[in-house]
């Protein structure tokens, strides 16, 4: 198993298009930069076939300290979340 960055997967896009290689990269990088803006400001971005981006809200709640035992607070969050389309569940596993 490899480990695949942004270079190598535009380098794949512009091999398997009509694409230059920083054309392909500068489409991969503002795709991820329309994702993360339109998820910041609530919205769901579904890609048919792949999957859905949205977002996560995390209530407060109080933790404890491994070390200590002390209890804490941990303040309420925003995460970004990803759901898998049955698709590309599908094409993981090989079927």
């Amino acid at each position: 198993m490899s480990t695949l960055n942004k270079s190598d997967l535009a380098t794949l896009v512009a091999e398997e298009t009509d694409l230059s290689n920083g054309d392909a990269k500068a489409a991969i990088e503002k795709t991820f930069d329309v994702i993360a803006r339109r998820i910041s400001a609530g919205d769901e971005v579904n890609v048919a076939g792949f999957g859905k981006f949205s977002t996560s809200e995390r209530s407060a709640r109080q933790g404890r300290n491994p070390q200590t035992g002390e209890t804490i607070q941990i303040a309420a969050t925003t995460a970004p979340k990803f759901s898998a389309a049955s698709q590309l569940k599908t094409a993981v596993k090989g079927g």
